[in-house]
């Protein structure tokens, strides 16, 4: 399972760091590198491309995974050249970028230079196909491990629309529509019954709807999900 990233177009970056004169760069050794976006490689790249504009580049790093704890290490390796810059232009996921300025505790801005595209699995040598949206209410059980919510180009959670044909999704030839697939799979293990199930109206509220969602990791339980509580407001003038 991968982030899979994609480089914003410089003009967009330029914009970002227009008011920087010191900029240091943060790319990513997992994802990022994987994808071609945020590697040694394109990091060494955009170093020279901001620096043909006129930007001076203090330093540059690529952490081994920008998204964990190893962040806050390398940012301490590296902190003179860190302090120098007017600001971080990260290429990482948005979780990497969220996880730096967390650690520079707001010091100074921190710019993505990546798009966060979505989750996937790597389904052959270098090909990623988007799986799942984290909406926290699965039915993979249900539809034979494959997600409706992605997979189908209309999100339909109760067998197909009427625009399917041979197999294949109305919007393009080359998407294979996702209800067959769940359809072929249901009889293959002998569970076709179980499309007569019909699926409830999704829940949204245990998603994104209900604000950035926090989970709690308990020794018994798992982890405990919970949406973030909304913060005290006076009502006193």
């Amino acid at each position: 399972m991968k982030t899979i990233t994609q480089q914003k177009p410089i003009e967009e970056i330029m914009q970002y760091v227009d008011r920087c004169k010191w900029i240091h760069i943060i790319g990513c050794g997992t994802c990022a590198t994987l994808c071609h976006t945020g590697g040694k490689s394109e990091v060494v790249e955009m170093k020279q491309r901001l620096e043909a504009s006129g930007k001076k580049v203090t330093g540059w790093m690529v952490i081994p995974t920008a998204c964990d704890e190893l962040t806050a290490d390398a940012l301490r390796q590296e902190a003179e050249a860190v302090d120098k810059a007017d600001c971080i232009l990260a290429m990482t996921c948005a979780i990497g970028v969220q996880n730096i300025a967390i650690h520079l505790k707001d010091v100074k801005p921190v710019y993505p230079g990546l798009n966060t595209m979505f989750i996937g699995i790597e389904d052959k040598p270098g090909h990623f196909t988007e799986v799942c949206l984290q909406c926290a209410s699965c039915v993979l059980g249900r539809t034979a491990c494959v997600c409706p919510l992605v997979r189908c180009a209309k999100s339909l959670f109760n067998g197909p629309c009427g625009g399917s044909s041979d197999g294949k999704c109305e919007i393009s030839p080359d998407v294979p529509c996702a209800w067959q697939i769940i359809y072929d799979r249901l009889v293959e293990t002998g569970r076709l019954d179980e499309m007569e199930a019909i699926e409830p109206v999704k829940d949204w509220g245990v998603s994104v709807s209900g604000g950035p969602r926090q989970g709690d990791v308990d020794a018994e339980c798992g982890i405990v999900l919970s949406s973030a509580e909304p913060e005290a407001t006076s009502t006193k003038s």
